[in-house]
Formats: structure tokens, sequence, C-alpha cells
């Protein structure tokens, strides 16, 4: 049995304690694996890993240096009743962060954000953008530079020699969802919590008996004016071929 000075310590100060400990660890663990990109944008790597790592010195010195106690009489069942929740607790906190694996953004998400109203600078993108088409070799151009470019026109002559080979996963357009999906990708700015949604339009009726939203696919085809009444794109993707692909080990774009 434990002595009533350390039960209260215990009961005190290892909730808090041990959760910034699953804390700190979980982030250096997602920095070590390379998954800290799901969450966060990658200039921000090295001043998380840094902190997380500071945090786990302060954490591990916070168990060797005790502090003293209220003087305070605890009763054993109060004891008791705190040291269990805050086990209870650290076990949930630790298989939720550790055990789970991290999940991307989904078409979840995208549904409670409108697409393409937001998440690109235009000035970087276009220049990008304008960079690759300058050499001609438009199949290079990402989801971001096509819908940079769509953003700066809608004229279909300047596509009609143009094909596009984009990599991203299916999302139904809302307007028109039977004929119409976006090969989307999220934009991060900081960290997933602002990712908006960005994703170049696709005409394929019927598209749904072939797959599934969010599936990842990769779509090659041309630009023409979009077939669909309903669609608010002016132009669309009518595609010579979409083949299903595993989703990339850093599925967002910065």
């Amino acid at each position: 049995m434990l002595p009533d000075g350390l039960s209260s310590y215990l009961a005190e100060r290892w909730r808090g304690i041990g959760l910034s400990l699953v804390i700190v660890v979980a982030t250096i663990w997602l920095g070590v694996t390379g998954q800290l990109g799901l969450y966060i944008h990658p200039r921000y790597f090295i001043f998380t890993t840094v902190m997380a790592v500071l945090g786990l010195v302060f954490v591990v010195s916070s168990f060797v240096y005790r502090t003293p106690s209220s003087g305070e009489p605890v009763s054993a069942r109060r004891r008791a009743v705190a040291l269990s929740g805050s086990a209870l607790l650290l076990v949930i906190a630790a298989v939720t962060v550790l055990a789970l694996p991290p999940a991307t953004l989904t078409s979840a998400t995208a549904t409670q954000r409108e697409v393409n109203s937001g998440g690109l600078d235009g000035a970087a993108a276009a220049e990008d953008a304008a960079a690759l088409v300058g050499t001609g070799d438009y199949e290079r151009l990402s989801v971001k530079e096509w819908v940079s470019l769509l953003a700066q026109s809608d004229d279909p002559a300047l596509y009609a020699d143009k094909t596009a080979n984009v990599t991203g996963f299916v999302l139904p357009d809302a307007a028109d969802p039977d004929n119409v999906f976006y090969v989307a990708r999220f934009v991060v700015t900081c960290c997933a919590v602002d990712a908006q949604p960005i994703g170049v339009p696709v005409y394929q009726p019927g598209w749904k008996a072939t797959y599934d939203t969010d599936d990842w696919v990769q779509v090659t085809g041309t630009f023409v004016s979009n077939p669909s009444a309903r669609s608010a794109d002016a132009l669309a993707v009518l595609p010579t071929t979409v083949e299903p692909v595993d989703q990339p080990s850093d599925p967002y774009v910065y």
C-alpha cells in the first residue's frame, strides 16, 4: 500500500503530467515516422519537433522534481478514485493518440467547405503554373496549378490542346453528383484545421458505378466546355483514362 503522501502526490500530478507525456511522445513519433505532414504544414516540422523534445524534457523533469504537497489529509477512498480516474484517462488518451493510425482529411470535411473557394496563393500558384505551361509539359501540372489556371480564365480555346494528368481523391460535385466529380486535394496553409479543398472537375456520367467517393484516382483527359447544365464549373475534364491509385504518402498540397 502506498504511503499517504505518495498516493496524494500521484493523484494530484499524474493526470496532467501523463497527458502531457502522451502528447509530446505522439508528436515526436509522428515526426520520426514522417506522418507529421498529415496535421501541419512542412514549414513547421522543425519547430514542432524541437518544441516537442523540449516538452519531453520538462515532463521528465516534473517526474524527478516533486513539488510540496498541500498537507491536507486525503481519505483512502478519495485517493483510490483519483488514481483510478487518472490511470483510465491516460490509457484512453494513449490508445487514441498512439494506437489509432493517423487519418487524412476526406470528403466529409470537404463537403463542409466550398471547393475552390480558398487556400490558394493566387500570385505564387499562377507563377508556378505559368512556368510549367511555358515548357509545354502540361501533364506535369498538379491539381493546384490547374485550379489556379482555371481561376484566371475559363476560355475553352486556351485549354484545347492541353492534356491534364492529375491525381486526387474523388469528390462529387454537389450541384451534379451523378455526372461530375472533382479530382480533389486539400491545400494546407498552416495545419489540417485550416485545410481547404480544391479540385479539377471531371465530367463522366455514371461514374458512381465504378468509383466510390474518397477513392484515389489518376485522371488523364482534355478540357471541354462542361456538358453538365447544373455544374457551376464552365470547363471540365473529359477523361480518356481514370485509374485507381494508392493514396500518396503526402496527400496534401501546400
